[in-house]
């Protein structure tokens, strides 16, 4: 199938890893980026839409017809912040754009970068990992094709400019890591992979794990 992909979160690493694959994915035959800024990326099969306040995103919600899916990479880290501002930032802010979506394609495939250990109990003692859940069990009853993508640490995808300067001090390790605990990491361009491949083919479990994340992107052959 021909996959025509709204992505967010560009100007991160995650999110501009994720759109790395799509570029070079010759079954991706269209993107649409929202970002709050200009993201200076150019691509003949790449769009752009700038949009400051993502609470409100209904001025732009025709854009968003004709897409097949959704690959959903904004987020912020919950260090230092009280849980009702990350539940703001993270339940409020993706639900509140991913009804739109749902209302304008509720087929699309949505993929959310979520994170290791979230709580699908929403009852846990870790804040982030409650608030992440409760966002991950809201998209599943929003999209019957919802992937909830719970990566651990991600290896870099070299030459990309929204790398984290700290991963560049982490990156002795990945080997180590990957070698001892082999379940907890994975590289950038996996995940992007095997979001690209739950669009092709559909999984047998929405709550993507690490182990799932690169058997995805082994099975997208590349």
């Amino acid at each position: 199938m021909k996959i025509r992909a709204i992505i967010t979160g560009v100007t991160g690493m995650v999110g501009e890893g994720v759109l790395h694959e799509c570029l070079s994915d010759p079954d991706v035959e269209q993107i649409l980026i929202v970002n709050r800024k200009p993201s200076g990326f150019s691509h003949p099969k790449l769009k752009e839409v700038i949009h400051a306040d993502f609470f409100n995103i209904e001025s732009i919600a025709d854009q968003f017809s004709g897409y097949n899916a959704c690959y959903f990479c904004l987020g912020v880290s919950s260090v230092g912040m009280k849980e009702p501002e990350y539940t703001k930032l993270t339940y409020d802010l993706t639900i509140g754009f991913a009804k739109i979506l749902a209302a304008k394609e509720p087929e699309m495939v949505f993929c959310y970068v979520s994170g290791n250990a979230t709580d699908s109990t929403e009852n846990g003692r870790i804040m982030w990992a409650r608030v992440k859940g409760r966002t991950e069990n809201e998209l599943l009853r929003l999209f019957k094709n919802g992937y909830m993508f719970r990566p651990g640490y991600m290896h870099p995808t070299p030459g990309l400019k929204n790398t984290q300067k700290y991963y560049r001090y982490l990156s002795w390790s990945y080997p180590i890591v990957k070698l001892i605990a082999p379940d907890l990491v994975s590289t950038l361009a996996d995940l992007g992979r095997a979001m690209i491949q739950v669009t092709r083919s559909r999984y047998t479990t929405h709550h993507i794990e690490v182990k799932n994340i690169k058997a995805l992107s082994k099975q997208s052959g590349r």
